[in-house]
């Protein structure tokens, strides 16, 4: 499908990423796909045991006495598909399709985020004409998941201390710092009990949201699926008696859930207030969310799913519902030194409930530790208090902004020769991983830029054709420079 696009080396190499399934969690191919890519061409390279990779190149002619330059990105995916797509996603090869200046996937995401970066890298690893001074590439793992490959991947074989990271999504700007994060997750114990008679079993689905990224998009005030479906259940739980069969909601902590799914029991002499109850809320929701989530429905059919006749008794539905309805979500607070940036968040990316237990996944970022802290400890106090234990993971430092950047000062007169304009210079709520890799080299100096990506972490993501051009002419001249 892009063997025609230019450049052609970047599109081959990233179609053949596509052919990959490398979601997070699954990264053993594509991992063993670069280190066979670097075997080929006798490139230095080192595959670690979480399976990063880093692969050193010689300088071009001509460059050898420059300062080596860290390319780094990371190698794994958010893979999420739309409801009712058969692919598996941990087997199957995406469906890359284009339409007219953009690269799509068909029914699932791209991994734009951040195979472009990957495709980029190999581009420059596998030229012979490019000039360039020493390249260290740096290809991290589960960057989606907490940024794991980053806090534990060994960089004291490089030599580097300017260290390009290809992991923005918007041509033009120039990102220097951004937030830091953690995951909290979530297990409530719960109990069930055998149905009362008289009780029908419901399936409710809460559909049509936009989701997206939960740093890059978090400040567009998208509904969240999971924490709407508890505005659903406790409408229906003030006017009638329900009990929770099944719950579940979004399958990655850093992406807005985009559609939840409910099992409800009730006494069929409340059918008529049951279906009123939906309808009004659904109406609520609408008008909340109408110019973020214009798809936005309820629907609701009966199941006769019920394979034990057990739901989760009172309390234990109470609970759930409890915690739902009280747990923060979205922009908590905006940064007091940077206009327009959000400072702290907080996202219920996942939510399961199993037979025995309710789990639930958060992702909180904040560009300052003591509201990371005062946040966590807020979350943890709400599930404490419905009686769910919690465990972090993932937590990553900020990348704070360096006053004096040479590194910096450079993409900015090269962006200027090449476009006549100065890039935009700012910092971002989403994680990146040059805070934590700049714990690990000393001096480092740090940027992150890329070619224009739009609703990356979702079925509708999509990758400009012209821009991914325009940054990698870009990244020749800044190469050169360097």
């Amino acid at each position: 499908m892009l063997e025609q696009l230019e450049p052609k080396a970047v599109f081959s190499y990233f179609e053949k990423i596509c052919s990959i399934p490398h979601g997070s969690g699954n990264i053993q191919g594509i991992s063993n796909y670069l280190a066979e890519f670097a075997k080929d061409r006798n490139l230095e390279y080192i595959q670690d045991e979480l399976y990063n990779v880093i692969i050193k190149k010689e300088a071009s002619r001509g460059y050898e006495n420059k300062e080596p330059v860290i390319l780094q990105g990371h190698m794994d995916m958010v893979a999420v598909k739309k409801p009712g797509c058969s692919k598996n996603l941990l087997t199957d090869p995406l469906d890359v399709k284009t339409e007219g200046d953009f690269i799509y996937a068909k029914e699932t995401s791209l991994g734009g985020d951040d195979g472009i970066a990957v495709a980029y890298a190999l581009a420059l690893l596998d030229s012979k004409e490019i000039p360039h001074p020493p390249l260290e590439v740096v290809i991290t793992v589960e960057e989606e998941v907490g940024m794991e490959g980053a806090l534990a991947i060994d960089l004291s074989s490089l030599k580097g201390k300017r260290l390009l990271n290809i992991d923005s999504e918007k041509e033009g700007e120039l990102t220097v710092s951004c937030a830091g994060g953690i995951r909290i997750n979530g297990l409530l114990p719960v109990q069930r009990a055998d149905i009362p008679e008289g009780f029908r079993r419901v399936e409710i689905t809460l559909t049509g949201l936009m989701g997206g990224h939960s740093g890059v998009e978090i400040h567009k005030n998208r509904g969240n699926a999971n924490i709407l479906m508890g505005r659903i259940l406790q409408a229906l739980s003030e006017r009638m008696d329900i009990r929770l069969a099944a719950l579940e909601g979004g399958t990655k902590d850093n992406a807005i859930p985009r559609e939840s799914v409910a099992a409800v029991f009730f006494s069929r002499d409340e059918s008529v207030i049951f279906e009123k109850t939906l309808r009004e809320i659904e109406k609520k929701l609408k008008e909340d969310y109408g110019k973020t989530d214009k798809e936005l429905r309820i629907v609701f059919e009966e199941s006769n799913k019920q394979p034990d006749q057990k739901a989760l008794e009172e309390t234990s539905t109470e609970k759930i519902i409890k915690l739902l309805c009280t747990v923060p979500n979205g922009v908590q607070s905006m940064s007091q030194k940077l206009e327009g940036l959000v400072e702290t968040s907080l996202n219920l990316g996942i939510m399961l409930l199993k037979e025995e237990e309710f789990s639930t996944a958060f992702s909180l970022r904040s560009s300052v530790v003591s509201r990371k802290e005062a946040l966590r400890d807020q979350v943890t106090d709400i599930l404490h208090s419905v009686g769910a234990t919690c465990c972090f993971s993932g937590d990553y430092p900020a990348w704070e902004y360096k006053e004096e950047s040479p590194l910096r000062d450079t993409f900015i007169r090269v962006y200027e020769e090449m476009y006549g304009k100065k890039p935009a210079v700012l910092s971002v709520h989403a994680g990146l991983e040059c805070g934590i890799l700049a714990g690990k080299i000393k001096d480092l100096d740090s940027i992150s830029f890329g070619p224009n990506m739009e609703n990356i972490h979702t079925t509708e993501e999509k990758l400009s054709i012209s821009s991914t051009k325009r940054v990698w002419e870009f990244l020749l001249e800044l190469l050169k420079a360097l």
